[in-house]
């Protein structure tokens, strides 16, 4: 039991900012999950957004707590602590996720940037996390903490502005954990008055604890608007803590932290708002597994010759209104059962994690949980070059598996269609018009890389915190994607 206690306090400690960022790139050697797929924080850009209509406003349930009821507000040595009880719960997503605890990153200040996530290369001065379990299929925190399904955060991105009266609750007792280890208690507060006016407007992803062993395990939901606290408070966050003990001899401050951005792998980011704040309509939107569906269908029986003498957009969803006719029940309830499966269907517990059963080797086994088979196939790839191997094993990954794993991951929403895979697809029909229809996506292919190239040189320069026409219309997909005009998306107008 004691050894039970032991581990569950220690995760709840891995949730927080690890105090410095020195030792980042150490991290991998020592917690492998920190290297792999699906990491956080990331740097939310325009190009990656795409307005999913089925997401619904954040709806947080007893979060006015009452001044009777104690927390516990501590220094971990790695960030200021709110302990939080389990009533506290999130209850607008697919699982049941209560409160475990709040923290913060923050910059320091000499330097007041230290938000984990960043918006367009935005880094705001402070951020907090609101962390929660899955309480409907585990049992506490430490059982939830490294299953795919396991944990949901809300991030609340902090600017230094205007005073908060709602920050006072708990700065007003700052001087008494100014080292690593001390807590205190305080009464409780509105939690609900340290999140923004507007939870309807966010963003969502899957990602991981930022901090070690950086489990791939968070439902992510970034309030896109900020909060705002004053430089005084701001400075009582980053001047008057110090990560060493009181007994030490030489104290060490406790700033800066935070997690640097970590690569995207092509993860699409869906937005809960189609209307940006500078007046663009343009959010990309998420086209529905059914839909996709009927794109693979139309690869597979449709005449491919038409197909390429029409043009690519025959293809892709630029003409998807004519999939969706009097289909409109049916794309409702696809939709609904995406977003119902939306974070447990992103890792196979069985492939991360220890102590599960081994399954025997077939077909892909990674396909059956709609991985963002990009992030996959750029890390296998990348090993391979540095121990520059060719054998059979790479030609049967990029000949069948990453294919068949791709379409997965297409169908679900998880990853865009590659060209690889639309050739896997074209084997087997007529050599005439799989070539054809080939060559005309190949050409397209060409052409785009040519527009997009003649954009980027022909663009003004633009405020990086704001989401201009010109880059969220008009930007190419971002650099990782080797197939930008083959984007599953469509226009919201």
């Amino acid at each position: 039991m004691y050894l039970f206690f032991l581990f569950f306090f220690f995760c709840l400690a891995l949730l927080q900012g690890t105090g410095r960022p020195e030792g980042e790139h150490h991290w991998p050697k020592h917690y492998p999950y920190c290297g792999g797929a699906f990491q956080s924080p990331i740097d939310i850009t325009s190009e990656m957004l795409r307005f999913d209509p089925t997401l619904r406003p954040i709806e947080v349930q007893n979060y006015n707590l009452s001044p009777n009821e104690q927390l516990t507000l501590g220094n971990n040595g790695h960030s200021v602590q709110i302990s939080l009880p389990h009533k506290m719960h999130i209850s607008s997503l697919p699982h049941h996720y209560a409160a475990a605890q709040l923290h913060f990153h923050w910059g320091s200040s000499s330097r007041p940037s230290g938000s984990e996530h960043r918006v367009n290369s935005k880094q705001y001065a402070a951020e907090m996390h609101v962390v929660h379990f899955n309480t409907e299929k585990y049992p506490n925190m430490s059982m939830a903490v490294d299953k795919s399904d396991g944990l949901a955060v809300l991030g609340v991105l902090i600017e230094v502005g205007e005073f908060n009266p709602a920050f006072e609750h708990f700065l007003k007792f700052i001087n008494g954990i100014k080292y690593r280890g001390q807590k205190v208690q305080m009464p409780g507060f509105n939690i609900r008055s340290l999140l923004p006016a507007r939870l309807d407007e966010y963003y969502r992803y899957d990602g991981s604890l930022t901090t070690p062993p950086c489990y791939p395990s968070v439902l992510w939901t970034v309030f896109r608007n900020h909060v705002t606290i004053s430089r005084k408070q701001f400075l009582a966050l980053a001047t008057a803590l110090y990560s060493s003990h009181a007994q030490d001899s030489v104290p060490v401050p406790l700033n800066g932290n935070y997690r640097k951005s970590q690569v995207v792998d092509s993860r699409v980011v869906l937005v809960s708002f189609k209307e940006s704040k500078y007046g663009l309509h343009g959010t990309l939107t998420v086209i529905s597994p059914l839909t996709r569906k009927r794109i693979i269908e139309q690869l597979l029986v449709g005449d491919l010759a038409d197909l390429a003498d029409e043009g690519l957009h025959q293809l892709l969803p630029s003409g998807s209104e004519k999939l969706y006719a009097g289909k409109g029940n049916d794309l409702k309830d696809e939709q609904s059962e995406r977003v119902a499966k939306s974070k447990h269907q992103t890792l196979n517990p069985s492939l991360w994690k220890k102590g599960q059963t081994n399954r025997p080797v077939g077909t892909t086994v990674l396909a059956e949980d709609s991985l963002c088979y990009v992030s996959l196939e750029q890390r296998v790839f990348r090993r391979l070059k540095h121990s520059h191997t060719e054998n059979q094993l790479v030609h049967a990954l990029r000949d069948t598996v990453f294919p068949e794993l791709n379409l997965k991951s297409y169908l679900t929403c998880k990853s865009d269609l590659a060209l690889p895979t639309i050739r896997h697809i074209l084997r087997g029909r007529p050599t005439d018009e799989a070539f054809e229809l080939n060559h005309s996506l190949t050409k397209a292919l060409m052409n785009q890389r040519k527009t997009s190239t003649a954009i980027k040189k022909s663009l003004p320069v633009t405020n990086s915190a704001s989401l201009s026409p010109a880059t969220v219309s008009r930007k190419p997909h971002n650099q990782g994607d080797p197939h930008p005009w083959l984007l599953p998306m469509e226009w919201e107008d």
